[in-house]
C-alpha cells in the first residue's frame, strides 16, 4: 500500500482526504482514526448535541456511504501506534502500512485532572469526543448539582446547557476573569452577566484544592476551604496538541508540530494539519483550535501534496453559542492594548480589539453585522478610526468602503 495516509479522522483529516479526490488524486487514500465513529463534527458535542436536539448522524461530516464512493478508505476504532519516516510506514494493530506522503492530523485531548487530586473519579467528564459526551448525557438531569472547572468557551458552554436544562450550575475559574486567556475583561464581563443572568454562579480567583468522593465526585473542596456539593464535575481547562505520534517518530515540536508555511513537517513526505499543527505567521508561530482552521489548512495541504506550492495564509475565525447568545470572533487579540466597545442592535453588542491604529480582532454578541465587517476589515488589513466604531451612528459597512 502507498497513497497518502491520513493519521487522524477529524475536521482537518476528513477535509485533507475530500479535497484531495476533489482535486483529481487517482492513488490511494487512507484515513485511519481511533475513534470507531466516521469523521464528525465536534463544535455541536458542548450544545446541540448535549441538549439532545441533534442525532448523531448530524454530526457526521459526510453521508456514510461518500467515503467508499470516493475511493477513501476508512479504518475506525484503532490507532496508529508507531511512524517510521525513514521507512514511510505506519503501524495500527499488527499491521504495517506503506505510505507515499503522511498526514498527521492527530488533533488536540483535553486536559485533565491529576488523579492526586480526584481527576480519575467516576462523574468527572471533559468534552471533547462523542464518548465524552454519550458518557455525561445522562448526568443533565432537572435539579442535579454541577461544579464545572474551568471558565473558558467550553466549561461556559457546558455551564449554559445544564442551566437551560434545570440543573445547579457553578463555574470556579482560577484566574481573576472568565475567559482570561482568550478574551478581554469586556467580553469577560458580558458573559458572566449572562451566566449569572441565567441563575449560575460564577467564582473566579478561585483555586481547586480537590475533587471530593469515594469512587465517585461528591463535590469539590476550594483552596479557600469551602466545600461545594456535587452529583458531577465537567472539567474544562484547556487542551493539548497531539504530538506524542510525531515526538516518537523524531519530527520536531514547537507548541505542536511544526511545519513549514506550506504544512510540511520536519520529516520527509510528512505533512500536518488542525489543531496539533503549529506554522509561521506574521513573523511569529501559532497554532490554531478552530474548525475553519482545519478544514482551510488541510485543504491546503492536499493540494501541497499535489504540487500547488501554496503558503497558508490563515483567517482566524471562532464561534461559541451560550444560552441565547451567539459570539462570533473574527481575527487573534494577541498584543491588543486598546478595546473599543459598539453596541449592536436588541442588545447584542461588539468589542473591537487594536493594538495602537491597527485592529486586530473582533468579539460579537448576537451581532452578525459586525462580525461580518469586522472579518472583511481585518482580512483586508484595513484599521477604521476607533472613534467612528464607537458612535453607534456609524455604518459599518460603510468602513468597508
Amino acid at each position: 500500500m502507498g497513497g497518502v495516509v491520513i493519521v487522524g479522522a477529524g475536521q482537518a483529516g476528513a477535509a485533507v482526504a475530500a479535497k484531495l479526490r476533489a482535486l483529481g488524486y487517482a492513488g490511494e487514500v487512507t484515513l485511519i482514526g481511533e475513534e470507531p465513529a466516521p469523521p464528525y463534527q465536534r463544535p455541536p458535542l458542548s450544545k446541540a448535541y448535549l441538549m439532545g436536539e441533534m442525532e448523531e448522524e448530524r454530526l457526521w461530516l459526510r453521508a456514510p456511504d461518500f467515503w467508499a464512493a470516493q475511493g477513501i478508505t476508512l479504518r475506525l476504532g484503532r490507532p496508529v501506534t508507531a511512524v517510521d519516516t525513514a521507512a514511510q510506514t505506519v503501524t495500527v494493530g499488527d499491521e504495517v502500512l506503506g505510505y507515499d506522503d503522511l498526514v498527521l492530523t492527530t488533533g488536540s485531548a483535553p486536559r485533565r485532572l491529576p488523579a492526586a487530586i480526584g481527576g480519575d473519579l467516576a462523574g468527572v467528564f471533559t468534552v471533547r469526543t462523542l464518548a465524552d459526551v454519550d458518557a455525561m448525557r445522562a448526568e443533565f438531569a432537572p435539579g442535579r448539582r454541577l461544579v464545572v472547572v474551568g471558565g473558558g468557551y467550553i466549561g461556559l458552554e457546558a455551564a449554559a446547557v445544564a442551566r437551560k436544562l434545570g440543573l445547579e450550575v457553578t463555574v470556579i475559574e482560577m484566574a481573576p476573569r472568565i475567559l482570561q486567556r482568550v478574551a478581554a475583561p469586556e467580553t469577560s464581563d458580558w458573559f458572566r452577566a449572562l451566566h449569572t443572568g441565567h441563575g449560575a454562579m460564577i467564582l473566579e480567583d478561585t483555586g481547586l484544592e480537590r475533587i471530593t468522593g469515594s469512587g465517585r465526585a461528591d463535590g469539590v473542596l476550594l483552596k479557600d476551604g469551602r466545600r461545594l456539593p456535587a452529583d458531577f464535575v465537567v472539567v474544562g481547562v484547556g487542551i493539548t496538541p497531539g504530538t506524542a505520534l510525531a515526538e516518537a517518530a523524531g519530527i520536531a515540536l514547537e507548541n505542536g508540530i511544526r511545519t513549514d508555511a506550506q504544512g510540511r513537517t520536519s520529516a520527509p513526505h510528512v505533512w500536518a494539519a488542525g489543531d496539533c499543527a503549529s506554522f509561521p505567521w506574521q513573523g511569529g508561530r501559532i497554532r490554531l483550535e478552530s474548525v475553519g482552521n482545519a478544514i482551510d489548512q488541510g485543504e491546503m495541504v492536499a493540494a501541497n501534496i499535489l504540487g500547488a506550492g501554496q503558503d497558508y495564509q490563515a483567517r482566524p475565525w471562532f464561534w461559541s453559542d451560550q444560552y441565547d447568545c451567539k459570539l462570533q470572533i473574527a481575527g487573534l487579540n494577541a498584543g491588543y492594548d486598546r478595546v473599543v466597545t459598539r453596541p449592536g442592535d436588541g442588545g447584542g453588542a461588539s468589542f473591537w480589539y487594536y493594538r495602537g491604529d491597527v485592529l486586530l480582532a473582533v468579539d460579537a454578541m448576537n451581532d452578525p453585522r459586525a462580525y461580518m465587517v469586522g472579518k472583511r476589515l481585518i482580512e483586508a488589513g484595513k484599521s477604521p478610526d476607533p472613534g467612528l466604531l464607537a458612535d453607534p451612528a456609524t455604518d459599518l459597512k460603510a468602513l468597508l468602503r
